[in-house]
């Protein structure tokens, strides 16, 4: 709950935000997800967190990779928020851009730009490259995760191991809303 207002202020600086200045696809090698209202992009832009973005605070390191990151594009100052990285494991960019904090780097990706759903500027980062430097694939967080987490060894999907999920669910159910809510759930819908 007492991130509520900042996950609000999140959604209306993305979904809000000026639409394309000019179209970003040119050079983009991006392969297609065929998501709805996808459309390949490549950009310069400076890596920085979200809550820095919105709020002002500012940890030198990004949040160490435990903030949801984004890329100020240089080309017109909009904040693209960098949901997912490239592996087919749903996991997000944090890790890879937190590797680039505050540095400037071009992305290769797709970026999602559908008014009809109020998406704007929501992005998924698969190249990112400083300089004129060698490209670097975005897919590092299974790579980060299995390190950091050694413990959480087996089959299946790496959230149904990881030790931090598995805690908030015991503590506030699967819902996030209580074991009282989530039992009542359950019993409403399952039973």
């Amino acid at each position: 709950m007492k991130h509520i207002p900042s996950i609000l202020a999140l959604i209306g600086a993305t979904a809000f935000a000026p639409a394309f200045a000019q179209d970003f696809s040119a050079g983009s090698q991006a392969k297609s997800w065929g998501l709805y209202g996808e459309q390949k992009a490549r950009f310069e832009g400076r890596v920085t967190d979200a809550l820095c973005e919105i709020t002002g605070d500012c940890p030198k390191d990004c949040g160490g990779g435990f903030r949801q990151m984004g890329i100020v594009r240089s080309a017109d100052g909009v904040f693209v928020l960098a949901l997912k990285n490239s592996q087919a494991a749903f996991s997000g960019a944090a890790v890879d851009l937190a590797l680039y904090c505050n540095q400037t780097v071009e992305v290769d990706g797709l970026i999602i730009e559908e008014p009809d759903l109020m998406s704007r500027n929501i992005f998924q980062i698969q190249k990112i490259r400083v300089g004129t430097g060698e490209w670097a694939k975005a897919n590092q967080f299974t790579k980060i995760w299995k390190q950091e987490t050694p413990e959480a060894v087996g089959k299946g999907a790496w959230f149904r191991r990881d030790p931090r999920i598995k805690a908030l669910i015991a503590k506030d159910g699967y819902l996030g809303l209580g074991l009282e809510t989530d039992e009542a759930f359950i019993k409403e819908w399952f039973e």
